[in-house]
């Protein structure tokens, strides 16, 4: 067995929208001497990737199958709804569903979001793609609606978004195998959910040893008393150390 084949490494799994940019530097900033690799997968197939030996964990969308999956939801982004620039909900700083009644909604088959009821009008087919979908708002056959990561990666100059109330919002979380929680996935855990570098695992870590006071040397118990017939010290009362001149009291009256 070769060394490449047992130098350990970690395969870090993202659908798209999600930017693992921040982990993966703290990754290496941290583990310097484990490779972290990228793989993008479409969200639909997200979870089989888990399931297989290709990725260690990965950035999903919920929900989660939890039979054999763990997973940490990390935040739940806006619903944004993309339209031309010249449209007329791109008048107002925010859409609702009800303004998209008379607009032809698409729905690819990749859509993320979980829809009990598609606003608006459906379209004669379905896009294979939420890119394919943007390719037809550009061309003015509808409208389509995205969490905002989506949008923003499927950016054009000729299309503009609005958030859209009233529509399901997609949550993104970090999955992994549940009996797959190694050591480095506890390692990449522990970086997501913001710990610092000495306690970044989720294992346990060995109590600090507890500090003693250091103890006075020893003196023999209370503190002496001045010898008979020498000074108790400098100011101290009922010494012989008041200063010089000074009067030790009132003489008394010879009878």
């Amino acid at each position: 067995m070769t060394d490449s084949q047992v130098a350990p490494s970690f395969r870090l799994a993202y659908v798209p929208g999600v930017t693992p940019t921040k982990w993966v530097r703290i990754w290496n900033e941290r583990l310097p001497d484990i490779p972290l690799t990228l793989v993008a997968v479409p969200a639909a197939e997200a979870f089989d990737l888990l399931r297989g030996p290709d990725a260690d964990a990965g950035f999903v969308r919920l929900p989660v199958d939890r039979t054999d999956l763990s997973a940490i939801p990390l935040y739940t982004e806006t619903t944004v709804v993309v339209i031309p620039k010249d449209h007329v909900v791109a008048a107002v700083e925010e859409a609702s569903c009800e303004d998209l009644a008379d607009e032809i909604v698409l729905h690819p088959l990749d859509d993320t979001l979980d829809w009990e009821q598609l606003p608006g009008r459906p379209a004669n087919e379905r896009p294979a793609t939420t890119a394919d979908a943007i390719e037809l708002v550009a061309a003015g056959v509808g409208v389509l609606v995205v969490p905002q990561s989506l949008a923003r990666l499927h950016h054009r100059k000729d299309l503009t978004y609005r958030p859209l109330t009233g529509a399901p919002e997609s949550r993104v979380a970090l999955s992994w195998p549940e009996e797959e929680t190694t050591d480095l996935v506890e390692d990449f855990i522990g970086i997501v959910r913001g710990r610092t570098v000495n306690s970044s695992r989720g294992r346990t870590q060995p109590a600090p040893a507890k500090q003693t006071k250091s103890k006075r040397p020893d003196t023999g118990g209370a503190r002496r008393k001045p010898t008979a017939g020498k000074p108790a010290g400098k100011g101290s009362r009922g010494g012989s150390g008041a200063a010089k001149g000074g009067k030790r009291g009132k003489p008394r009256r010879s009878k």
